[in-house]
Parts: structure tokens; sequence; C-alpha cells
């Protein structure tokens, strides 16, 4: 992975650049991202530089065979740990090295691949990814190793707000206190999602969110796609590049989660005094529930960036709106004057309780008729 591959981000290259140069190499870091800002790819190039003993601002350098093992992502000193869930190749005590061939597949399609786009790969239908203890152990033996080519070694906790407490306590003194010759990147969208005993022992560097420009240029040169619709999706995709190519190739779940969206806020809008509309409501509960707790946590977190954009478009924001309605007969417009700063802090708060106890293994139709029944009150009051 090459630093001149990565979208943006620009001062977060230069930085570990210099740093590497002069052999200011942290032990443990932190990248804090949003989804498609790069904090992944920026990890591996990161982790080719020092171990390929590479310079200048590409990661080319003399020893050719290194740079191409990480350029296959088969390099023996990188090592990488991410969530996973059992399935049926794997059915007790799951590990990352046990999916280590779909995660090659898995970035060798699009590096910048979200956790969702990750939990596809592996089929999670009702469970919920996590990083156990055993990732723990394997991170544990595989650090005590000397390095193979006698350079750096470097682990990469992809998702690091995964790690169950179990997993998170067996790693505290390796973060503290790390073998030599070795550098952990941890990587996370949700900093305060990390135990506070793990972020203070870290360096940490913040990703801000692409600018449209750059995503647009890249669409353009790597897509082959106009000006205008690169410009037209650069907007749509909010920062996340990720995003983007989904859009460009009408693989993203928006449109089903746009259709469940307007279903129920319409139910919720005829609700009041409607007890027609109140089955309405628990016959979508029982439709959000079929689905798997990491989609209702998706859909759920969709909601909120809509009832957001309800709210810009409310306060005359128009230029920071970036969606466009596919469904039939509905419009932001319409449903803006019902979002406002009477209710939206509510709105807002119980989507998220609503995604904490689907988290924590709650019964998805109770929690999700409750919420309905709550919207109705909200979207009513003025």
């Amino acid at each position: 992975m090459q630093f001149s591959d990565i979208l943006g981000q620009e001062h977060i290259k230069n930085h570990l650049i210099e740093s590497a140069s002069l052999g200011r190499i942290p032990h443990a870091q932190l990248f804090i991202g949003p989804e498609g800002s790069g904090t992944l790819p920026m990890a591996i190039a990161y982790a080719q530089y020092i171990a390929c003993q590479n310079s200048g601002t590409e990661n080319n350098g003399s020893n050719v065979a290194c740079n191409l093992k990480f350029n296959n992502l088969q390099h023996p000193d990188l090592h990488f740990i991410y969530p996973t869930v059992s399935t049926e190749e794997v059915k007790t005590k799951p590990k990352s090295i046990d999916f280590i061939q779909d995660w090659r597949i898995f970035l060798s399609e699009n590096v910048y691949g979200g956790l969702f786009d990750w939990y596809k790969t592996l089929g999670v239908q009702n469970k919920q990814g996590e990083i156990r203890v055993d990732d723990a152990q394997e991170i544990l033996k595989v650090l005590s190793l000397k390095s193979h080519e006698g350079g750096y070694k470097t682990m990469i906790i992809w998702m690091v707000d995964k790690l169950n407490i179990a997993a998170s306590n067996k790693l505290l003194k390796l973060i503290e206190e790390p073998t030599d010759k070795t550098v952990l990147i941890l990587i996370s969208e949700n900093e305060e999602d990390i135990m506070q005993t793990i972020r203070s022992r870290c360096q940490v560097l913040h990703f801000n969110k692409l600018p449209e420009k750059i995503i647009a240029n890249a669409l353009i040169s790597n897509e082959n796609i106009d000006e205008k619709l690169a410009n037209k999706i650069a907007h749509q995709s909010q920062g996340n590049y990720n995003k983007a190519l989904q859009i460009f190739k009408e693989e993203t779940d928006d449109l089903p989660f746009e259709k469940c969206f307007v279903d129920w806020v319409r139910a919720a809008y005829r609700a009041k005094g409607n007890a027609s509309a109140i089955l309405d409501l628990i016959s979508w509960s029982e439709q959000i529930a079929g689905l798997g707790r990491e989609p209702q946590k998706k859909f759920l977190n969709y909601c909120i960036d809509m009832f957001r954009q309800a709210l810009i478009l409310n306060y005359n924001a128009e230029k920071l709106v970036y969606y466009e309605s596919k469904i039939e007969k509905f419009k932001l417009e319409n449903l803006a004057p019902f979002v406002n700063g009477t209710n939206i802090n509510e709105i807002f708060t119980e989507l998220s309780e609503a995604i904490f106890h689907i988290e924590r293994n709650g019964n998805a139709k109770i929690i999700m008729t409750d919420l309905s029944i709550k919207l109705t009150r909200l979207i009513h009051r003025k």
C-alpha cells in the first residue's frame, strides 16, 4: 500500500513519514476516523513504510521483496485482528486467523470497506461481531516472537472498540510495555466506545471526513465517470469514500432503509388518534425485528442521519442537505416542519437508546414497538 494511494489526509501522512524517518515510532497508536476516511489503508501503508525501511514520501525503497509482500498483504511481520462471529465453518471460539483469507479478499476488493461490509462477508445474520480473548491471546503470542525479517512487526487491530472486556484487560500490559520493535495500531470509528485505560496508553491521531473534491477526483480517476456525476456522488457520500463507491455501484443499503424509514414516519404521523395506524407500527416493528442485529443498528443510525437532514432543511441550510428521495410521493421538505428544536434531542436520544439495547441483545420487537410509539408523540410536538 503506497501513501500516494490513500485519499487526502496529507497532514497525517506527513506526520507519520516524518516521525518514522526520525526514528520516533510510538509503540501504540490509535487511529480514529469515520468510515471511508482511510484509517485502515493508512495503517497498512505506515506498517509497510517502517517494516521495509522505505524513505521519502513513497513506499518505493530498495527492499522490493518486502514491498511486494505488503502489496499482497502477506508479509510475515504484518498481522491483523478484527471482529468475527461463529459461522458454519467456524462453529466455536472464532478468531481472526480463522478468516484471514476472507479478510485479504475483503481488503483487495475495497480497502475503504466498513464494518457492515465485513459483517456481510462473514454472514453475521443475528449475531454481533466482537474481538474475543482468544484473539488477545494470539496477539500476545505473535508479538512475543522475533520478527521474521529483523525489522519491525506491526499488529493492526481494526475496530478496537469491539474488544470485549476480557480481551481488553489481557492487552493492557502489552500496550503499556510492548516487546522490542513492535508497533500496535488500533483503529476505531468511535473513540468514546474504547476503554479509557486503552485510550490513555496510545498516541491518538484523528482522521477527518474526506473533502468532496478529493472524493470526486478519485471517482473520476479510478471509476472513469464524468465530472458532474462524480460531484453529485461526492456530495451524497458525506466524506465517506466507501459510501461513494457503493452509490456509484448501486450496492448501498440505503434504498430498502429509505423505504422502511418512510413507512415508519408516515405510520407514526397517522397514528395520532388512529388505532389502525398503531397496528401498522406494530407490523413495521415486526419487520425490522426480523433483520439481524447489525442491520438493525445500521438502520437506526440511518434514521438518525435522516432526522438530522430534515432538521437542517427546516433551518433553511439547503446546501448542506445531500438527500434525494427515491420513494414515490415522499419529500424531505414535508417531514422537515415536524423535526425541530423542541423534539430533535429526544428523537436522537430514543434512537441511540434503541441501538444500546439492541447491542445488549434486547428483544428487537419490543424495542422497535416502544420506539415507534414514542416517535408518534414526538413527531407531533410543536
